[in-house]
């Protein structure tokens, strides 16, 4: 069984609005609905899991009836870094049964289903997928208010998400002597816990929704879907 772990615990405080952007809507739904959408219809994907602002939680099960969102399994309340919510989506997982891990921000709304599918092949393969997307600004290299140098962008990748992994291989990251609640994404801790991870090329436009400018771009990018 593959199961998504969807994060969308954030406050969304850089965005500036009255409730975090997860819940704003674009074309009549919640953010987070587009995005769920797109791993309820991955044949890849089994179940999901949730992660929430806890205080969220309430109301969001009262709405999500009329969505027939028929893979969410659980829900269940988000920590106070982004790793800790990821933890505690993990921690929900039946480990006896799940396979593979694909962890992925509930503002990505835009991830398609090829993507997320061919990341988890991948992870099934190697053990640990990175979906990414390639650099196309010229990167430069500063020091004491200073340019000291121009990088060679040919390696460079922007990590996206879903990032997937074998579940006992996460299992091993988020353990507490390699957990550290600042990790900004999964790859960062299986990476100091000694796997190597594979990656897939994916599109430029899985962005994260951040500010109100993404907003007003997926807003467009979702209408031609």
């Amino acid at each position: 069984m593959n199961t998504a772990i969807i994060v969308a615990a954030g406050s969304g405080t850089r965005f500036g609005a009255e409730k975090p952007k997860q819940f704003l809507e674009i074309h009549g739904k919640p953010i987070i609905i587009h995005t769920l959408e797109r791993f309820e219809n991955c044949a890849a994907i089994d179940e999901i899991i949730l992660v929430l602002p806890i205080d969220e939680i309430e109301n969001f099960q009262i709405n999500i009836e009329k969505y027939n969102l028929k893979k969410l399994a659980k829900i269940v309340a988000g920590g106070e870094t982004r790793a800790e919510s990821v933890l505690n989506g993990l921690n929900a997982i039946d480990a006896g049964l799940t396979e593979i891990v694909a962890v992925h921000d509930g503002a990505r709304p835009l991830v398609t289903a090829r993507e997320i599918a061919q990341t988890i092949e991948k992870a099934r393969k190697t053990g640990a997928a990175c979906l990414v997307a390639k650099v196309t600004d010229t990167i430069k290299e500063v020091t004491d208010g200073k340019i000291v140098g121009t990088i060679d962008r040919a390696n460079l990748r922007r990590a996206l998400t879903p990032q997937c992994f074998r579940f006992e291989i996460l299992q091993k990251a988020f353990a507490p002597e390699n957990f550290n609640a600042s990790a900004t994404d999964e790859c960062f801790l299986v990476e100091k816990a000694g796997f190597a991870i594979a990656f897939v090329d994916g599109s430029a436009k899985n962005i994260k929704i951040t500010t109100r400018e993404d907003y007003a771009f997926a807003e467009v990018l979702l209408k031609q879907t």
